[in-house]
């Protein structure tokens, strides 16, 4: 597998990564999908199924190269790679556009759902009885999920293990996104901005020599709820890759219809025209988060006006279509040069 990956396909593999991750930090957005729609999902989970008790008596028993081999570990290098720059740059730009334009990115976003919808049906052709109950169900289950309101920001380790758990199934589980549902768990702040902000901090002192911060209480406990959530996130990934290997292997057409449903049900959490509604006191003033911020309590769907914004969205909403069907063209290349 490794032997005919070539310098071209490792550039476009961190490239993925860095699509992987910036969906990740997405609320409604899915790594899964970029990892489904560009053609390496499957490979993605068999080298994560691969690290099982095998792989850690390779490990303990010091023979790192067949450990790496054996869990296709330079895929999941590269891979990885591109996700962690990806945490602290690609998606500090979505912060950015989505701050300033709103409208413009769920637009786009929209746009590739869509085309992830078209993408993953295009070849399912085992429509029976069973898949199409699957799919109401994914959808149902999709539509009810976006209409949840958030719950309060908690950082008990316990509670922040089992976000890193739940939160990491939108790698593993194309239109589950593992971010909206940090939201939905009220801990989407502290785990995805905060202690993050705290890490490059840490960082950012260490290289200047800096170690005052092993004094800041508020700083230790960040960096004790990012360690936490890691863990949480890495058990997770290996036992989603595992159960849902298991799943794919005897129960694939129920999966795929699921995740089809799933997919579309959730279009509304990205649906590109919503007024965002925040959570007030009883005397009607806004609850602020510890950065200052309004608390965001749900999203009110509208249709949109006809004028030049919205013929502007439109047009990003094919954007988002195109990048997606371009992704599809790419990946069928790949598969073809590897056969």
């Amino acid at each position: 597998m490794e032997s005919t990956r070539t310098f071209r396909d490792k550039v476009f593999l961190i490239l993925k990564g860095l699509g992987m991750g910036a969906a990740n930090k997405v609320p409604g957005i899915s790594g899964g999908v970029v990892a489904f729609v560009a053609g390496f999902y499957e490979e993605f989970i068999y080298s994560l199924r691969k690290i099982n008790l095998k792989a850690f008596k390779l490990l303990i028993n010091g023979r790192f190269k067949s450990f790496y081999t054996y869990i296709n570990g330079r895929f999941l290098a590269l891979l990885f790679l591109g996700m962690i720059v990806s945490y602290f740059s690609v998606s500090k730009v979505l912060d950015y556009l989505i701050k300033y334009y709103e409208l413009y990115v769920w637009s786009v976003f929209f746009g590739m759902i869509i085309g992830s919808i078209y993408y993953i049906n295009k070849d399912f052709k085992d429509w029976n009885y069973k898949t199409y109950l699957s799919l109401m169900i994914g959808i149902v289950f999709g539509i009810a999920i976006s209409f949840l309101n958030p719950a309060k920001e908690n950082d008990n380790l316990w509670f922040v293990f089992f976000c890193g758990i739940i939160s990491v199934s939108g790698m593993t589980l194309p239109g589950f996104s593992g971010s909206f549902i940090l939201i939905l768990l009220g801990n989407y702040v502290l785990l995805l901005v905060e202690s993050v902000n705290a890490l490059f901090d840490t960082f950012f002192n260490v290289f200047e020599g800096d170690f005052s911060f092993v004094h800041d209480m508020a700083r230790i406990r960040m960096l004790k709820v990012l360690v936490v959530f890691t863990l949480g996130s890495v058990t997770g990934l290996i036992t989603f890759s595992h159960v849902l290997s298991y799943i794919l292997k005897h129960y694939k057409s129920i999966t795929i219809s699921t995740i089809i449903g799933f997919i579309i049900g959730s279009l509304g959490v990205v649906w590109p025209w919503k007024k965002t509604i925040y959570k007030l006191t009883e005397n009607g003033h806004f609850i602020l988060d510890s950065r200052g911020e309004k608390v965001v309590e749900n999203f009110k769907r509208y249709m949109p006006e006809l004028n030049i914004e919205t013929y502007y969205a439109i047009a990003f909403i094919f954007l988002g279509i195109a990048i997606v069907l371009a992704l599809e063209i790419y990946g069928q290349k790949t598969r073809k040069a590897h056969v």
